[in-house]
């Protein structure tokens, strides 16, 4: 017998997936060409070639559609995370360099997306927490390394996987609301993280 999960999806069910799929990346498009808050609902519908009724159908206003882009961020960047990690490389620097590689190359791939969304996220008074998959697998790799005696035995992962995540958004949005011409956020990121793991003070004043 076929479970409720597995089973396949009729034709009613896909229509609804092309009508909701139609609006969310008609939105996102317009989003990006003329700003979210000059976008309105007609003109996503218009583009999506449905009612205005129907878009309630799917979403009980615009700003869901914010919601529905980070949920599917988040989705795709904990599979992006989960894909990069495979590699069974012990090295902690290796590791984090990888990661940070990983969140800058999800970003990149579509900036100007990215950098809409994010403003408009903000911009409706939603708090920047997103990624707490990043925090987690940051702390991981630390506390292996702690295990290994890479990492100082009175490093609190957690601690440093969270200033890690933190820096991480903080960076995203600068650079998303950047020029094109800034530094790449791969660039940004390896520094960050260069300057975490090495620390900012000198040998010569560390040794006074």
């Amino acid at each position: 017998m076929v479970s409720e999960t597995s089973r396949p999806m009729g034709r009613r069910e896909r229509s609804k997936q092309r009508v909701r799929e139609s609006l969310y990346s008609s939105a996102l498009s317009l989003f990006v060409e003329q700003g979210y808050d000059r976008t309105t609902i007609e003109q996503i519908t218009d583009r999506a070639d449905v009612s205005r009724a129907t878009f309630f159908n799917y979403f009980q206003r615009k700003d869901d559609l914010i919601t529905a882009w980070s949920d599917q961020r988040r989705q795709q960047l904990e599979q992006f995370m989960k894909e990069t990690m495979t590699s069974r490389d012990d090295d902690v620097t290796v590791l984090l360099e990888r990661c940070v590689a990983a969140l800058a190359e999800f970003n990149e791939k579509d900036r100007s997306t990215t950098a809409t969304m994010l403003h408009a996220w903000v911009k409706a008074g939603r708090p920047l927490v997103e990624e707490q998959q990043a925090g987690q697998v940051f702390a991981a790799i630390i506390e292996a390394g702690r295990r290994r005696g890479d990492i100082a035995v009175d490093i609190d992962p957690l601690r440093v996987g969270n200033i890690l995540r933190d820096s991480y958004l903080g960076v995203l949005y600068r650079w998303s609301q950047s020029p094109q011409s800034s530094p790449s956020l791969h660039v940004e990121l390896r520094e960050i993280l260069r300057i975490i793991l090495s620390g900012v003070r000198s040998y010569d004043t560390a040794a006074r």
